[in-house]
């Protein structure tokens, strides 16, 4: 449970798999564009540790430019149950008048 929870707790990770569960394969630039305002960088190093997770794939195609794609794998798709229930919980939690504040 402690090593599941780590890595989905990290920065930015559960809205980028909300995103690709939500919108599907995305390119690296639309998923960028889809989660906000988080860095190249930071998406990049998000997404090779999901990557070596097994928990999304990313699809090279050498075409000009190369073309990258990112999704979710089997195992991805089973998180689809834990995001869903954090979903109908912060929807619930909004009509209760909760607003989320980062430090």
């Amino acid at each position: 449970m402690d090593s599941l929870l780590r890595l989905l707790m990290g920065p930015w990770t559960t809205y980028i798999l909300w995103t690709l569960r939500n919108q599907g394969p995305l390119r690296f630039g639309a998923l960028q564009r889809a989660v906000g305002k988080i860095s190249a960088r930071m998406l990049t190093e998000r997404l090779r540790l999901l990557e070596e997770a097994g928990i999304i794939y990313r699809d090279y195609r050498p075409t000009v430019p190369p073309e990258v794609s990112y999704g979710l794998t089997e195992r991805g798709r089973e998180l689809g149950v834990v995001l869903d229930g954090l979903d109908v919980l912060a929807r619930k939690w909004a009509t209760e008048g909760f607003v989320a504040t980062s430090r």
